[in-house]
């Protein structure tokens, strides 16, 4: 939906907060109701008309023209609120407060309203020549040889040994599971490949097939989670807060043969003539890799520096509008990994109410440097064009947890970001580390925010030809 189908006028109030007053034009609106008479008349019976096909101005000659209007507003409210402030160029900060003015006569557009905190301007103090501390790209000691090492294991083959079953040892398993005495969906298995010690399957089950030797039968017993909400396995509420009895066949035990860390390595993992060559590979590209992790942290600190700084006013409802924002988007990745709120509140201790007045101060941060970013790109007539934005969408990753369409707005605010970032960190003056806190000057470590750790799920042992992935 575009401006030609939406327009806005906007008024500033108090508290950092904006009335936007929105038009829907006649002709969207009108498909919205068409869009809702054909769901509400999708099980509506008329002689005449098939199920599901009764045209829309029946349904609304049946049901009455103001149930059909109530669900067409209802339901495009929830795309058409975030049309308008998109349209409006507003980024907004919580959740909206949405007034439908009054059901619109035919062929009349739908006005509404809503009122929603915004970030709050900020007054710069000089933000140019700041001096911040910046670490020097180093290598841990050892990464070179934990690099090779991985890679050695990227090429190992497996190979039978016989002996009893260690961690990082890979079996071959057949398995049954039963509960109460009786198979359950997705308890069995054959000629599984288990590593032990990869955590891979629910807690418990690898650790009682250690010391196990090929062709030895042992039993297996599980307690599954009483509280279960993942979306990778549909199946897994069946057999929630049940203990489970698995008759395992070790078939094979194998061990990882590694490859020689020599220079055939080397030429065949990397192509290079020699071991040593490989090690100065690796060496220049964990030390690419820490050069660019401390340029977005100096700019990241610069930024913190100059929000720091600023006279920034926030109102405490607009902290705590963010906060929710951050606290929704936590659970809407705890969803995605098969995490519930329930779950990760009783894992962690806390209430919602705790969990959210500890993101108090992260929201009142991210608050003060988007004021600040708004700030400096204004004063420095920094502004991102149309033809730019088209053309920066960025790619979708399908592993990635599922995110709401990005805005205009959002995306302009981050190529915006992106700007001032570089600015900052290109005017700043780097000292370092050790000077930095010995003059009380920012640096990186003073500044690292802690983000919410997420408790993996546990899923039961998984079987091909059950369908759990």
């Amino acid at each position: 939906m575009g401006s030609a189908s939406i327009s806005t006028t906007v008024t500033e109030l108090a508290e950092s907060r904006v009335r936007v007053v929105a038009e829907v034009a006649p002709d969207e609106f009108q498909r919205s109701v068409e869009r809702a008479a054909r769901q509400l008349g999708h099980n509506l019976r008329v002689a005449g008309f098939r199920k599901g096909k009764v045209p829309p101005p029946v349904v609304i000659q049946r049901l009455g023209r103001v149930t059909v209007l109530d669900k067409a507003v209802q339901d495009g409210l929830k795309r058409w609120w975030r049309a308008a402030l998109d349209e409006a160029g507003i980024a907004p900060v919580g959740q909206p407060k949405l007034d439908v003015t009054a059901t619109p006569a035919d062929g009349a557009p739908l006005e509404f309203s809503i009122e929603i905190g915004v970030r709050p301007p900020a007054e710069l103090r000089p933000y140019k020549g700041m001096e911040v501390g910046r670490r020097e790209a180093e290598i841990e000691p050892g990464a070179v040889e934990a690099e090779l090492q991985t890679l050695r294991e990227s090429l190992a083959r497996p190979q039978a040994v016989a002996r009893a079953a260690r961690q990082g040892d890979l079996l071959v398993i057949d398995f049954e599971g039963l509960i109460d005495g009786e198979p359950f969906d997705g308890g069995r298995g054959r000629d599984q490949m288990v590593e032990l010690g990869s955590g891979m399957l629910i807690a418990g089950f690898e650790e009682q097939l250690e010391g196990a030797t090929a062709g030895e039968m042992r039993t297996v017993h599980i307690d599954f989670p009483a509280d279960v909400d993942s979306p990778k396995d549909h199946r897994a509420e069946d057999v929630a807060g049940s203990r489970a009895s698995f008759d395992v066949t070790v078939k094979d035990v194998l061990a990882k043969a590694l490859p020689e860390l020599d220079d055939a390595l080397a030429q065949q993992a990397a192509g290079c003539d020699t071991l040593e060559q490989l090690r100065e590979e690796i060496a220049a590209e964990l030390l690419a890799t820490d050069e660019s992790r401390i340029a977005e942290e100096f700019a990241e600190t610069v930024l913190d520096a100059v929000a720091t700084e600023a006279a920034i006013d926030l109102p405490g409802a607009l902290v705590a509008g963010r906060a929710r924002e951050i606290w929704e988007s936590t659970l809407r990745t705890l969803d995605f990994d098969g995490v519930s709120k329930d779950v990760y509140l009783q894992i962690s201790g806390r209430t919602e109410q705790q969990a959210l007045a500890e993101l108090r101060p992260r929201a009142a941060r991210e608050l003060r440097r988007e004021a600040v970013v708004t700030a400096i790109a204004e004063a420095e007539g920094i502004v991102v064009g149309d033809d730019e934005l088209r053309g920066s969408q960025p790619a979708v990753d399908p592993a990635e947890v599922p995110a709401r369409p990005q805005s205009r707005v959002a995306r302009r605010e981050e190529l915006l970001r992106e700007r001032v970032l570089g600015l900052l960190s290109g005017e700043a003056v780097a000292i370092s580390i050790e000077h930095a806190q010995a003059r009380g000057k920012p640096w990186p470590g003073d500044h690292e925010q802690v983000e919410p750790e997420l408790p993996e799920p546990e899923v039961p042992p998984q079987a091909e030809d059950s369908g759990l992935a």
